[in-house]
């Protein structure tokens, strides 16, 4: 797991460091400086003689810039730096390095290769149309809310241009704790972030800002982060491969997991057929399908390993009671329930639904049509009868259930996931870019797979039977939850590499599943 901060939180660990140890802040700034440089050159190679403009607002993140100036200054770039604000403004190391480049300029005026100036205008900028590079270094953490005028003015003309634009820590416009863009932001080619990623870095609309994101080491003890209760983290294949459960010889199909899934009626059979077969590719020993009767005869054609039971109320206004008898074996059956992918939301469907939230103790994958059922009657979904419950909302089905906008939740997202994750104790899988898991206990896991082609009908009925089926097989609902939505990524991931990122299709997702797993397998062994 690679841990993920709040800018709070690292501003904590930066004033532990120089309060508590004795690092000095200005060495803290040098360092996170030439890790930038760094990174600027083993992603665009040598910076000599290329030309940099600097853009500096009066905080830390202008004083990173300056120490960024003076070590590109001395690889033999051609650097101008542009403040915005008053030299007077600024306070603590970013006058210091301010100075600092001020005095090489002074002691050397022949040398035009560093120049400064204070902003004046957007006319001003003209002159840096043809530069190699812009190093964004007005806002930083610090930044939330929305941009004063001037400083939308000239990220909107950063944007309009075709230069490779590096972001310091965060770029300029971004949330870093909730990945808000409330105007505009900088659209970064490289954004170098301090010490550890931060939240609004990987998630919100930041993705859509931030194209490479990479890390300078700023030399905090390790023991920071050892001691440290991180509550958000990325996942990472290493997490995967210590997740999935390791067969025995002996095992055979009763005991690698028992799906039941309970989905499909008229006009909604791929649905169906896609959650059961993914539940079976992710490795689930036996998967009974539960459907309308009115569509058994084309998933019982369409579907070969899964078993498929017609039960006559699904998609209907009746409920005989030997359904009810029948779908109540095959619940006692099953190690995990899947429910909702296209069972529509007629009246039998909700009774469906809601009978199985009162009296079903079992552990549940809840998906589709049945949260909107549930987004209708909350009360009766907290007081369940299953203690263990995964749900997979995409951001319409989230509204419905947090009863807020779509809008209003990717301004703060992890938040507000957190926070019903905690409310109704449950494990959520928050699909989109990213797609977010987050534990009844506050824990987050940001996936770090996948791609927009994903966006796609049926990739969710895909995911829904990966999770489930990796929980049937015993794993713990979290590691299940996460580990699904990795190897869903992943498996997009192979589908895009293969067709194309504007092709790819639910059904090329499902057949990459064995691809992706067999990575982890491999390296498990």
């Amino acid at each position: 797991m690679i841990p993920i901060v709040t800018p709070q939180e690292m501003r904590e660990f930066d004033r532990s460091a120089i309060e508590n140890i004795g690092i000095p802040g200005l060495i803290l700034m040098e360092n996170a400086g030439r890790g930038i440089v760094e990174a600027i050159k083993l992603k665009y190679g040598c910076v000599c003689e290329k030309i940099f403009l600097i853009v500096c607002g009066k905080g830390n993140n202008g004083g990173d810039g300056f120490v960024v100036a003076r070590h590109l200054y001395n690889m033999g770039a051609n650097v101008a730096v542009i403040l915005f604000g008053s030299p007077k403004n600024l306070k603590g190391d970013a006058e210091t390095n301010y100075k600092i480049i001020s005095q090489i300029i002074s002691k050397n005026k022949r040398d035009k290769h560093l120049v400064f100036s204070k902003y004046k205008g957007l006319k001003q900028l003209q002159a840096f149309q043809k530069v190699d590079f812009i190093v964004d270094a007005l806002y930083g953490t610090g930044f939330n809310g929305k941009l004063e005028k001037i400083y939308e003015e000239v990220i909107n003309w950063m944007n309009s241009i075709a230069t490779p634009k590096i972001s310091i820590d965060v770029p300029s416009g971004v949330n870093s704790d909730t990945g808000a863009v409330e105007s505009v932001a900088v659209k970064s080619d490289l954004t170098v972030t301090m010490g550890l990623k931060k939240n609004g870095l990987l998630i919100g609309n930041s993705v859509n800002y931030i194209n490479d994101l990479k890390v300078a080491d700023i030399s905090l003890p390790k023991y920071f982060y050892e001691d440290f209760h991180f509550q958000t983290y990325e996942v990472e294949p290493s997490d995967i491969v210590q997740s999935l459960p390791k067969r025995s010889k002996t095992v055979h199909k009763y005991n690698v997991g028992k799906v039941l899934v309970i989905a499909g009626s008229p006009g909604y059979t791929g649905a169906a057929a896609l959650v059961s077969n993914s539940a079976m590719k992710a490795g689930a020993g036996a998967v009974v399908l539960a459907t309308s009767e009115s569509v058994y005869p084309i998933l019982a054609k369409k579907l070969t390993e899964v078993m498929v039971h017609p039960l006559s109320f699904i998609g209907s206004e009746k409920i005989p009671t030997e359904s009810y008898q029948k779908l109540n074996k095959l619940i006692d059956w099953a190690d995990v329930l899947i429910v909702g992918c296209g069972i529509s939301l007629k009246a039998e469907a909700v009774k469906l639904v809601n009978k199985i939230l009162r009296e079903v103790d079992k552990p549940l994958v809840l998906d589709a049509d049945a949260l909107t059922i549930i987004s209708e009657n909350l009360s009766i979904f907290k007081k369940r009868k299953s203690k263990k419950v995964i749900l997979t909302p995409h951001n319409g089905e989230f509204a419905r259930l947090t009863k807020l906008s779509p809008s209003e939740i990717e301004l703060n997202k992890l938040n507000i996931a957190r926070s019903f994750s905690k409310e109704y104790q449950i494990t959520l899988v928050l699909k989109g870019a990213p797609t977010l898991t987050v534990s009844s206990d506050g824990y987050s896991f940001i996936n770090s797979t996948g791609n927009p082609g994903m966006a796609t009908a049926g990739s969710g009925d895909v995911l829904a039977g990966i999770v489930g089926g990796l929980w049937a097989q015993g794993m713990d609902e979290v590691e299940a939850a996460y580990s699904g939505v990795f190897i869903h990524g992943l498996a997009g991931d192979f589908a895009k590499q293969k067709l194309g990122e504007r092709s790819v299709l639910a059904l090329d997702i499902q057949k990459n599943i064995p691809i992706a797993l067999k990575i982890f397998e491999s390296e498990k062994k």
